[in-house]
């Protein structure tokens, strides 16, 4: 970016802050602002996370997690009676690509609602983006929203139905049958939907308005509630221009459910990190009780970076953000 660029971007995200902030504060949410730093993470496979070193003469050392989400303290706080909430914070991913959609340190949008469900926040969202937007925002990044399944995206791109491939050994046969052959026959279910999904769905998605992809299969294990008619959870992602902009939640209160989530997910951490230097974040053994006191909640959350990409018509994070990682690793 030259200068003029830069100063663009800057005035482009001061602009879009002070909207989101105007719409939330309209609706009586409250804005907070949670720690960067951690003792504990909810434990995502998924994601590797960054770990320093608090250092004390009167205190015991201790080692912290940089935040990939302000989710964990956020969700204390509704446990805790605060009304709907959200906030911006800086969230730190490693071992994340570099480039063009990617950057280890990144700019979030969460919001807590409470007494809504994930149908709910759709609208909200929807709302919040038609009321927030950069004038210069192009047609295909705004409202109004489309929305699909996950089974219709996998049936009309993929020709494969989810309902009739809750097996591995299904999903496995069909993934051959679509010519998939760097796969493990004993493999999870979710990593060869994963495989299906990114090489014959994700690319394919429409990009002439925002979509909700909606549905997310009950095998891919995340604190959302499931559906009690079909074999998928509560769950949306929104694309824009076929890029993954934000995640929803119909948020999981569950005790035994979070519990064993949380079995899940640390086992497979200590399976896949031990052996390695990648950081295996210590985890709050009563988090289970604070989200059961929760009332009826929907979280969701909008990587900032890319929304605003989309709003400038900018195909590379690059040009959104001060001092990239990528610019320092050069």
């Amino acid at each position: 970016m030259n200068n003029l660029e830069k100063i663009k971007a800057v005035k482009n995200r001061s602009t879009l802050y002070s909207n989101i902030r105007e719409f939330f504060n309209e609706k009586k949410y409250l804005e907070v602002d949670t720690p960067s730093l951690s003792t504990t993470l909810i434990p995502e496979a998924t994601i590797d996370n960054f770990a320093t070193q608090f250092s004390s003469d009167f205190y015991p050392n201790k080692e912290l997690y940089m935040i990939p989400s302000p989710e964990i303290f956020m969700k204390q706080l509704i446990s805790e009676g605060f009304s709907s909430i959200y906030q911006f914070s800086k969230c730190f991913r490693n071992s994340e690509q570099l480039g063009k959609q990617h950057n280890i340190e990144f700019s979030m949008l969460e919001y807590y609602s409470i007494h809504m469900d994930e149908q709910d926040s759709i609208e909200l969202t929807q709302e919040m983006i038609l009321k927030t937007h950069l004038k210069e925002t192009p047609s295909w990044a705004l409202p109004p929203f489309k929305k699909m399944s996950v089974n219709e995206a996998m049936i009309k791109y993929a020709n494969l139905d989810l309902d009739n491939n809750q097996k591995q050994s299904q999903l496995y046969k069909k993934a051959l049958d679509l010519g998939i052959t760097s796969i493990n026959r004993y493999e999870s279910w979710e990593s060869t939907f994963n495989r299906i999904f990114l090489t014959f769905v994700e690319p394919n998605l429409p990009q002439d308005k925002p979509l909700i992809l909606y549905d997310y299969p009950k095998q891919i294990d995340c604190l959302a509630t499931n559906k009690k008619s079909a074999p998928y959870k509560k769950r949306w992602e929104m694309y824009i221009g076929g890029l993954e902009i934000a995640n929803c939640y119909d948020e999981l209160k569950d005790e035994e459910k979070i519990k064993e989530y949380y079995r899940k997910e640390y086992s497979t951490i200590i399976r896949e990190r031990s052996n390695t230097n990648r950081v295996i974040p210590d985890i709050d053994d009563n988090f289970y009780s604070i989200l059961k006191k929760a009332p009826q909640t929907s979280g969701v959350a909008i990587g900032m970076d890319r929304l605003l990409m989309s709003q400038m018509n900018i195909d590379n994070i690059e040009g959104v953000i001060l001092f990239p990682f990528s610019d320092m690793m050069r």
